[in-house]
């Protein structure tokens, strides 16, 4: 483990100011400017050389926008001598790098490794320490919030404590915007990543956005998680923009990002890809700024590099031009839009004129009328009950607390299938089984099944086709 002291703040500026390459913040707005979407994986392995061949590997590929370093469970909760010990005994065990344990000069080393920017995703809720190894490693994206990285992940910690944690980090991004070096703070609005009603994510992402934007953060990203409807969620994605204008200041940098669907992948490897594709197709009609990509091998676990360069070289084909002829129908979209900025503006509006934000949000989820579904926490209530529609989109059976008006609710009912309204407790448990487990197989379907080949590290990058078979 690095024990040096962290390198002080002038000494990370004049580092990041002297990287050849853009920020993400730079990567983020040059695709806004052109009407495409940034490409980026997800990766992280233990071992510092592994971890620097797999973004060689992916950058030369793929040609990422921007690379990932997703870290260890144990760092992202602080549990740093565990994490020690495992990258000493088995570090190909680990599910993500020790930024931490390596320090902030492997940071370094791997960020003048390749020419993309790089992002530092988690799930901490409390990571101080992290985000300053963060900044000394020349890293200019940190995801999270105290909201998104607590309640989906952590049984038992205080939402006051993860709050404060990212307020302390969200100032210390107002002072390095001031001193030249703009991070971008990406909110997790994908949550637990099942069956995410969008006006729960996108309210959750504005009240972290408020807080951070309050805090002098000048550049957030709001990412959405792809439900699998195009119409609801190419709304959703849309609705980023109106919901910042009405809630953030304008000198604010806002970018929408799509994250991939979240839920149980296919294993067929046809319809997995019809689904990566899909979601980059949603990100581009809804003019998000960044795409966080899936691959084939998600239903059969961790991915490695080739099926990761597939995914980036799939989702890719959403920039191409013909893509611009595609149309949605615009009268939907935009009655979607209207429903998904009303939900928000109800869950959200009687929070921001607090005093005090951050105990108005402990308080709000205490009560429930903020709330997550699914969620692993003691402080989230899980009251809200999600499910798909006839179309596939997701809608409210149950809100719980949440305090929806009457006509939210009656247009939710409206577009359930009586199934829902009418079932029993058993039988509304298949229902939601059913809902989560959307995109498996049909019967029929598993022709197409493939079983990925064991790939060594020495393989990364090669071509995909050869890689896995059919």
């Amino acid at each position: 483990m690095d024990t040096d002291e962290l390198p002080s703040a002038a000494d990370s500026i004049g580092f990041i100011k002297g990287l050849d390459k853009p920020t993400v913040s730079d990567v983020l707005r040059a695709a806004q400017a052109q009407g495409l979407v940034a490409v980026q994986p997800r990766c992280g392995v233990g071992g510092h050389e592994q971890m620097r061949a797999l973004l060689l590997a992916l950058e030369e590929g793929a040609h990422p926008d921007i690379l990932s370093l997703t870290i260890d469970s144990y760092t992202r909760l602080n549990q740093f001598d565990r994490a020690l010990s495992s990258l000493s005994n088995a570090p190909e065990e680990m599910n993500g790098y020790p930024l931490v344990t390596h320090g902030w000069r492997r940071g370094r080393d791997l960020n003048q490794a390749v020419s993309a920017p790089l992002e530092v995703r988690h799930g901490s809720p409390l990571p101080h320490r992290l985000f300053e190894t963060t900044i000394a490693s020349g890293i200019t994206s940190f995801e999270g919030g105290g909201i998104s990285y607590n309640l989906p992940y952590c049984k038992d910690v205080p939402l006051a404590a993860s709050l404060d944690a990212y307020a302390e980090i969200d100032a210390r991004c107002g002072e390095l915007a001031q001193a030249g070096v703009v991070v971008d703070r990406e909110l997790f609005g994908s949550l637990t990543g099942v069956l995410v009603p969008p006006s729960v994510s996108l309210a959750i992402s504005v009240l972290e956005a408020v807080m951070a934007t309050r805090a002098g953060v000048t550049c957030v990203s709001i990412a959405y998680p792809q439900a699998g409807n195009l119409v609801q969620d190419v709304a959703a994605l849309r609705a980023i923009r109106s919901l910042a204008s009405r809630y953030l200041p304008s000198s604010v940098d806002v970018h929408p990002v799509l994250h991939e669907f979240m839920g149980v992948f296919p294993k067929s490897r046809a319809r997995a890809e019809q689904l990566i594709f899909a979601g980059a197709l949603t990100a581009r009609l809804g003019g998000a700024a960044k795409v966080v990509t899936k691959t084939i091998q998600e239903g059969y676990g961790i991915p490695d590099a080739s099926a990761n360069v597939h995914g980036m070289r799939l989702a890719r084909i959403a920039n191409a031009p013909f893509v611009r002829a595609i149309r949605l129908d615009e009268d939907a979209l935009e009655e979607e839009q209207h429903w998904i900025e009303r939900e928000v503006d109800e869950i959200v509006g009687p929070l921001l004129g607090a005093a005090s934000l951050p105990l108005a949000i402990s308080s709000a989820f205490e009560r429930g009328s903020l709330d997550v579904p699914f969620s692993a926490s003691r402080h989230a209530r899980s009251n809200v009950m999600p499910c798909r529609d006839r179309a596939g989109a997701v809608r409210y059976l149950d809100a719980g607390g949440l305090p929806f008006s009457e006509d939210v609710m009656r247009r939710n009912r409206s577009l359930l299938d009586d199934r829902w309204l009418t079932a029993t407790d058993h039988d509304r448990m298949r229902l939601l089984m059913a809902d989560i487990n959307y995109f498996l197989e049909p019967p029929g379907e598993q022709d197409f099944d493939f079983a990925p080949t064991v790939v060594d590290s020495a393989t990364q990058g090669a071509d995909p086709e050869e890689t896995y078979a059919a």
